[in-house]
């Protein structure tokens, strides 16, 4: 197979992974905002330090916040093992590989959390978008910049076809 289109079978997998993981991650969002927070909010209302980094709503929702950062977890643990194994096929299961590759996934990850997490905390708290508009655009920017990093920099031995 060329390289050419080996990436383009890469990123056609990496992008229907990533489509999945923004549903899980909606779901998750919405379970947060919908039954999780209100719940949660209820029981431990009045406690001022909780109410502050998590029931808060002004200036910035802190559930919403709060919920992105659950939902983006939970989505790459679960996109690791599909990029590791079927997208970019990776040739090992030993624990030394798969921890080393696992910890520069997780490193970009940080940097492409980050990333959009702000972009989704900008446009919903100061541009006023909606949680489904923000979440979207921020993912997909994320999920971007994610499959190039992680094609050049974690996932580098591959099996053999």
């Amino acid at each position: 197979m060329t390289e050419e289109n080996n990436t383009k079978r890469q990123m056609t997998l990496y992008f229907t992974f990533a489509a999945l993981m923004i549903g899980l991650n909606y779901l998750i969002q919405k379970l947060n905002q919908l039954v999780i927070a209100p719940s949660i909010c209820d029981i431990v209302g009045g406690n001022s330090f909780f109410d502050l980094v998590y029931c808060s709503t002004d200036p910035f929702n802190m559930p919403e916040l709060a919920g992105s950062i659950i939902a983006v977890g939970i989505t790459y643990i679960i996109k690791f093992f599909l990029d590791k194994y079927i997208v970019f096929k990776g040739g090992g299961t030993e624990l030394r590989e798969t921890s080393l590759e696992f910890i520069k996934y997780f490193g970009f990850a940080i940097l492409t959390t980050l990333e959009n997490i702000g972009i989704q905390f900008l446009l919903t708290n100061f541009l006023n978008s909606p949680l489904e508009v923000s979440f979207i655009i921020a993912l997909s920017i994320g999920y971007i910049t994610k499959f190039f990093l992680d094609k050049r920099y974690v996932f580098l031995k591959k099996i053999e076809e």
